[in-house]
């Protein structure tokens, strides 16, 4: 446990094998509650404070049991199994202001045990076996707080020289064996001051010398249980008389059956004590009248609990400024009996059976009305207080059902907290009730059953500080805008409202909104906050939501005062998508409410794997595969794109020789030659190549591109189809236009691929012009097949050029037949 910060941390450290304390509060505090440790660790830093060391076994102590502790101010050595306590134990801790020895079976006190404990201010002896208070604390003169409840003590007389301790302030006595309290009994509470507490409950009290207790001034005494039988209680209370008390409590424990009274005058002891205060817990039924307030008229806090009382004759104080009835089962609220108390500031009336509310009638200094948890059930509120101005506070929480409406708070323009949860409220959704509210700080209608449907719902709240509407509704969108006006608001709860979604505009008026609690919707974002008008926001709650991811703007854009953020029991997604959220829940665990509990539900409904756990690594490895294998996907890609590019008419090719090789064997040419000539040469194929040839004797028939290639089919096919599978034999029309051309080169190429297929000489290559060596090296195989194969020359020589056609004709026609 932690005692004295909120932002304390636990740090573990080991000790031994199978022995470890607690370090609660860094090099400060230490819980060791339950080790089953023999001995005082020695890793403690002695700049510790405080030392929780109970529940473990040092049977006896001595001086050499404990390490040099000088800043140790708390020891709890409760449950310990300590027996014996030797002087000058607590030497090395001498400036303890705190020793806890509960529940120890005490054999044995060294007659200076304490010697050394000059500051202790609280010593605790609760269960330790002790049968007197004679004990040997005489050092202890600033001692404050004595208990030693639980015990077999049978007088209350406490040592002469605690006359001197100016700063002792409470005596707690329950629970001993005192049957008998004398007047020599009491002399040193005379004699220590008006400051003290004297706690003498669970006693079995028979006698009270009368007269014990006179001029004796008390803040504090508990009697209840405190008396062996009701006539011993009886003549206990008139044996106080002249007693000077704060605060009296008195009654009984619920589970004390002893006391039953049947006296009309059973209480007729009080008006002989002088007290302030005044509880008195009844936990009977009296089975006959008794005025209970009769000897209570000048108190000014009078509280009866716990009694079965069902209706009240008269209030008749004088000077009441605080009534509880609380737990009474009382039916009605005693409206006209209050009517005249002038006086009373606060009245509590609370677990009762009351059904309606009276008018409170002149009460003009009634500030705080609490009436929760009984049966009251109105149609309208709450003209009732018309009396009261000045009230403050009004509790109508744990009852049936309010209903309101405007003008319901017309006359309680003071009012600053107004509670009505888990209470039905009728009319609330629909109309703004709380127009002249103007002082309202607090409002809280959780759990009311209400609908809101109108955005003017909390019109005239402009003060409002606090406001609570956890599980109710909302229709439409209205919540979008119903906080439009609240711009002094610092702490909202919409938790349980079934709320999906929220708009950033819901809380754009929100300014100073320090505290946002949305538990337990069905929010599966929170891009609400990516707005900058949650500025002040210090604490948020959005566990049990839906919420899977959070993106990094909308993390990065939390407000930078945020100290408090609970995103537990919703169900995070825990993938390598999500690494920037799941590495902000690792670095923010310090911001974050129960880390601990931020499970990867996405893995299984039923998972127990932490978020914090989560391996970032795995995926930054993950993530550099996925970007090598990208990489090179792409390099293929792109590589593939420039070899398809690059050779497309040769795959085209290929897709048709897939479809089946048709050998000029095989089938029927329609051409005895396809020509392969660049577009610039076209004019002396068709006036010198065609002429000679296809006007010839006999006839040869040339497939020609432009004239014989069929519409509408790819280039391609045509080459393949009409020109080099169609025609018996290939020729070539060589020039620097033909080696410039890449349908040129590619027919070609093609024509390779035939030849290579069959090993016939089909190809016949005629030098229309001389081209450099060097440039027949850019045809793939042109530069290979001139060296190896017989081509022809064109020359404008007449005696040569009618060789070159009749060696052309010839070379046609050669392999025809």
């Amino acid at each position: 446990m932690n005692f004295f910060t909120v932002s304390a941390f636990v740090i573990y450290f080991t000790i031994s094998a199978g022995e470890s304390c607690t370090d609660i509060t860094e090099n400060l505090q230490y819980s060791c509650i339950g080790r089953n440790l023999s001995y005082i660790p020695p890793s403690i830093p002695s700049s510790i404070q405080t030392l929780d060391f109970s529940f473990n076994i040092l049977k006896h102590l001595q001086k050499t049991v404990f390490p040099v502790l000088p800043f140790l101010r708390v020891l709890d050595l409760s449950r310990c199994q300590v027996k014996h306590i030797e002087n000058d134990t607590f030497y090395n801790v001498k400036n303890l202001t705190t020793l806890i020895l509960t529940g120890n079976p005490i054999r044995h006190f060294g007659p200076g045990f304490l010697n050394s404990l000059h500051n202790l201010q609280r010593l605790i002896l609760v269960d330790v076996g002790l049968s007197s208070l004679q004990i040997q604390i005489n050092n202890l003169t600033k001692l404050e707080e004595l208990r030693v409840g639980t015990n077999n003590i049978q007088s209350m007389s406490l040592p002469p020289f605690m006359s001197i301790f100016k700063d002792f302030s409470l005596l707690d006595l329950h629970a001993n064996n005192i049957s008998i309290i004398k007047a020599n009994h009491t002399v040193v509470f005379q004699e220590i001051g008006r400051n003290m507490t004297l706690i003498l409950s669970r006693n079995p009290l028979l006698h009270i010398e009368p007269g014990a207790f006179k001029d004796i001034y008390l803040r504090e005494l508990d009697i209840r249980s405190a008396f062996a039988s009701s006539a011993a209680q009886k003549a206990g209370l008139q044996a106080l008389h002249g007693l000077n008390v704060k605060r009296l409590k008195f009654g009984k424990y619920k589970d004390d059956y002893r006391i039953f009274s049947s006296d009309a005058d059973y209480l007729d002891g009080l008006c002989f004590i002088n007290f302030h205060e005044v509880y008195y817990y009844m936990k009977e039924r009296y089975d006959v009248k008794i005025n209970i307030f009769r000897c209570m008229i000048n108190a000014t806090i009078v509280a009866v609990k716990s009694g079965i009382i069902r209706e009240i004759a008269n209030l008749p104080f004088n000077e009441i400024k605080e009534l509880y009835f609380i737990s009474n089962q009382l039916d009605t609220v005693p409206g006209k009996q209050l009517s005249h108390l002038h006086t009373l500031e606060k009245l509590v009336f609370t677990n009762n059976v009351a059904t309606q509310i009276p008018d409170f009638i002149d009460m003009p200094r009634l500030q705080y009305v609490d009436l929760s948890s009984n049966q009251i059930t109105l149609t309208l509120c709450c003209s009732f207080f018309s009396g009261t101005p000045h009230l403050r506070y009004l509790n109508l929480s744990l009852n049936p059902q309010i209903g309101l409406s405007v003008g319901t708070f017309d006359g309680l323009d003071s009012l600053e907290i107004l509670d009505f949860h888990c209470t039905k409220v009728v009319g609330m959704g629909h109309q703004s009730p709380f127009c002249n509210l103007k002082y309202l700080r607090y409002l809280d209608v959780s759990y009311s059953s209400v609908t809101f449907t109108n955005i003017y719902c909390f019109y005239g709240l402009s003060n409002l500080n606090i406001l609570k509407i956890a599980g109710n509704n909302f229709q439409g969108d209205v919540e979008r805008y119903l906080f439009n006006n609240l711009t002094l608001l610092e702490h909202l709860d919409m938790s349980y409202c079934r709320v999906v979604e929220l708009h950033p505009n819901s809380f754009k008026n929100l300014q100073r909104l320090r505290l946002l609690n949305l538990r337990g919707n069905n929010l599966m974002t929170i891009d609400f906050l990516d707005l900058p008008d949650l500025k002040r926001l210090t604490s948020l709650y959005v566990d049990k939501n839906s919420i899977t991811s959070i993106p990094l703007h909308v993390l990065q854009k939390l407000p930078t005062n945020l100290s408090e953020f609970d995103l537990s029991s919703n169900p995070i997604d825990c993938s390598c998508s999500q690494t920037d959220f799941i590495l902000w829940i690792i670095q923010k665990q310090k911001v974050l409410k129960q880390p601990k509990n931020i499970f990867c539900k996405t893995l299984s409904p039923s998972s127990d794997f932490r978020a914090t756990d989560f391996d970032i690594d795995s995926c930054v490895h993950k993530k550099r595969l996925t970007i090598v294998l990208s990489v090179c996907f792409v390099t293929v890609v792109v590589l593939l794109s420039f070899l398809v590019y690059r050779f497309q008419f040769y795959l085209q090719y290929c897709c048709i020789l897939l479809r089946g090789y048709r050998s000029p064997g095989q089938q029927e040419c329609s051409y005895d030659a396809f020509v392969i000539f660049s577009s610039y040469d076209e004019v002396w194929v068709m006036n010198e190549l065609m002429e000679n040839l296809e006007n010839g004797v006999p006839p040869i028939q040339l497939c020609l591109h432009m004239r014989d290639f069929q519409a509408g089919k790819s280039i391609a096919s045509n080459i393949i189809d009409e020109g080099i599978m169609g025609s018996r034999k290939i020729v070539v029309v060589v020039s620097q236009h033909f080696i410039e051309s890449a349908w040129c080169r590619f027919e070609f190429e093609l024509a390779q691929s035939r030849f290579m297929m069959e090993r016939n000489a089909n190809i016949i290559i005629i030098i229309l012009e001389d081209v450099e060596e060097k440039k027949t090296k850019k045809v793939f195989g042109l530069h290979k097949h001139l060296k190896k194969n017989t081509y022809l020359k064109w020359s404008r020589d007449p005696l040569s050029n009618m060789r070159f056609w009749i060696r052309l004709r010839k070379a046609i026609i050669a392999t025809n037949h």
